[in-house]
């Protein structure tokens, strides 16, 4: 079954930088685009970017744009996040998801404080 498992959250300061993975198995990685959602506290999810089978075509939220880059290596079945000048509104948690299923992985914590 498919399997969807984030890392690379934490705490960071202000301006700060994280780069977040998912790995992702039960599936043919390279047949899916990808995306990241997140979730802040009392809040709906929303999506982060996301990005074509191969990698050719990104989109972000209006809110990441120019902050946040979304990578893939489709020979590690892994998708990336990097987020840049992190702000205190970046904080949530992070989820990958493989377009046209429904699975979730448990989410990986990202929190932006001084």
């Amino acid at each position: 079954q498919v399997q969807l498992v984030e890392s690379g959250g934490g705490l960071v300061q202000p301006g700060g930088s994280l780069r977040l993975s998912c790995a992702a198995s039960g599936f043919t990685f390279s047949s899916y685009a990808m995306s990241w959602y997140r979730q802040a506290l009392g809040k709906e999810r929303e999506l982060v970017a996301g990005i074509t089978r191969r990698g050719g075509s990104t989109n972000y939220g209006d809110s990441v744009k120019g902050r946040f880059t979304i990578s893939r290596d489709n020979a590690k079945n892994t998708v990336y996040l990097q987020m840049n000048s992190l702000k205190p509104e970046d904080s949530a948690v992070y989820y990958c998801k493989a377009q046209g299923f429904r699975s979730w992985g448990q989410g990986t914590q990202v929190t932006v404080s001084s």
